[in-house]
């Protein structure tokens, strides 16, 4: 079965401009990345902050050029069209953004927000919106009456519930959803995150579900890719990943998710160290210095990202040790 979106070797670098007489910094956001996703498959995104997951996102929906690599939507290569050419594909791309309040034009009202991409792309007759406004807006759990208030009256998740909703409005077939519950409380989150687990389930929807947290993607993926420093680390089935780990970075997040009991007997060490800057990584395994396996081997040389049966994917030399201390 052909994938519904392919990201082939996608990188992005950024120059930094230094002081005078010193040579610009190169960073490397996104370092030659490729993945996959299925029609109605949750791709789960994973890493610290500052490693280029949103990057990422923003690169495959061509809101940020890449500097090399393809795009591929349902055999399309987005990453070679011009602006005009792009217009009708973004339709069935969208993008959910982490905080609802600056994403939403404070001077529209819901009904203005919500009715303005269906303008864009004329898929409603002008008598015909405001219905299907109310139609997102039931859709999104929020009362027909919203539509005539502006962001700044409604709470953190009701904002983004108004987010999902214009995302929906030109029924797309893929959204990337970028850390969408980060910014709002546990009760919400949950909240928010069934709710996008009933519209993808009722419109057959592809998500690359973006977090900083294994814990919120854990019961909304399919497949999690793990991102280490603007590479892919890992990638495998959600069960398999979080039953047993393949790479040491995805067995520390793994362990810094909260237990109901923080005091127990066993409890592994936390991560040590903070993630590298960008514009110095280390050499080899960009993970080494922080990794408790890390030989001299791992100082030296950078792994593959190799395939470890038929559905894993890990970037380590030492997998076969990782994930076997658990308690």
């Amino acid at each position: 079965m052909t994938p519904l979106l392919e990201v082939h070797d996608l990188a992005k670098t950024y120059r930094i401009p230094g002081k005078s007489g010193i040579k610009p910094a190169q960073l490397k956001a996104v370092d030659g990345i490729s993945l996959q996703i299925a029609a109605g498959e949750t791709l789960g995104l994973v890493g610290e902050s500052g490693c280029g997951k949103s990057t990422l996102g923003k690169l495959i929906l061509g809101l940020t050029p890449a500097d090399r690599g393809d795009v591929l939507y349902r055999g399309k290569n987005l990453a070679r069209l011009s602006d005009r050419q792009m217009r009708p594909y973004r339709r069935q791309l969208q993008m959910i953004f982490q905080d609802p309040f600056s994403s939403l034009n404070p001077r529209m009202t819901v009904s203005e927000t919500l009715a303005e991409p269906l303008i864009i792309h004329r898929l409603c007759a002008p008598a015909q919106r405001q219905q299907r406004v109310a139609q997102l807006l039931d859709q999104v759990g929020l009362e027909s009456a919203a539509a005539d208030r502006y962001p700044h009256e409604f709470s953190g998740g009701q904002r983004q519930r108004v987010s999902i909703a214009r995302a929906l409005a030109v029924e797309p077939e893929l959204i990337i959803a970028d850390e969408p519950v980060s910014a709002l409380d546990l009760s919400v989150q949950a909240q928010i995150l069934n709710l996008l687990r009933e519209i993808q389930l009722e419109h057959n929807l592809s998500y690359l579900f973006i977090a900083h947290d294994l814990a919120v993607v854990e019961h909304v993926s399919d497949r999690v890719a793990v991102m280490y420093l603007g590479k892919i680390v890992e990638t495998a089935p959600a069960g398999e990943l979080y039953h047993q780990p393949g790479h040491p970075y995805t067995e520390a997040l793994l362990n810094a998710i909260p237990q109901p009991d923080p005091s127990r007997a066993g409890r592994p060490a936390p991560l040590q160290g903070e993630i590298p800057s960008p514009l110095n990584p280390p050499s080899g395994c960009s993970f080494h210095p922080r990794c408790p396996y890390a030989t001299e081997l791992c100082r030296q040389q950078e792994p593959e990202l190799l395939s470890h049966g038929d559905n894993r994917q890990v970037a380590c030399h030492h997998s076969d040790r990782v994930g076997h201390n658990k308690t």
